[in-house]
């Protein structure tokens, strides 16, 4: 599976809801394929993992209140591979451009205005972490430390996957949020009327 399929897989699964269908109906799709393309999935979500785990978006997720300590940011990570390849490169590439998303956006609409809010409605895709190793498991009988025995014989390397590589920063210093992610900090302050 190459980096076109693994994207192609991620925005078919969109037209599936909720989140636990979707999330289903990529799980079974993996199950149907060989087991190298579970491989190879598992092994582009940790690429992607390691692209968007920056203090940069990690910094412009807090300021837009998306998300607060580590779990939801990795929980977030997820959600922005959920929105599909454009707007995943876009915010990776740019991490201040993600007030410009119009799930976040629409999610902050409902936030400010107290509106009722559903699980999908949480920019967090925790379980699209999990779906590789749970169709690995029910395919080989295997447990997942041995996908990721594989990954790591295939020469995979999970340096910045878990720990961002980027210089660290306090998202609730202002001069600095202003200064490292200036529309996002404009945006969240005009969205709440505090210009």
């Amino acid at each position: 599976m190459d980096i076109d399929e693994f994207w192609h897989l991620i925005e078919r699964s969109a037209q599936h809801r909720p989140n636990e269908a979707r999330l289903q109906w990529l799980q079974q799709e993996l199950m149907r394929r060989p087991v190298e393309d579970i491989i190879d999935f598992e092994s582009w979500i940790l690429e992607a993992q390691r692209k968007a785990n920056t203090n940069l978006l990690g910094g412009a997720s807090n300021i837009l209140y998306l998300t607060g300590g580590s779990n939801s940011f990795e929980y977030f990570q997820m959600w922005l591979v959920g929105l599909g390849r454009e707007t995943f490169e876009k915010v990776t590439a740019d991490p201040d451009t993600l007030s410009d998303v119009p799930e976040v956006q629409r999610f902050l609409t409902m936030k400010r205005d107290r509106l009722p809010r559903t699980d999908d409605d949480w920019p967090q895709l925790e379980d699209l972490a999990y779906v590789a190793p749970i169709a690995w498991e029910k395919v080989t009988g295997t447990d997942s430390q041995a996908l990721y025995d594989v990954l790591e014989a295939r020469g995979e390397t999970f340096e910045g996957v878990f720990h961002s590589t980027d210089e660290e920063w306090d998202p609730q210093d202002k001069e600095e949020a202003a200064r490292r992610v200036p529309r996002s900090y404009r945006f969240i302050r005009e969205f709440y009327g505090r210009t």
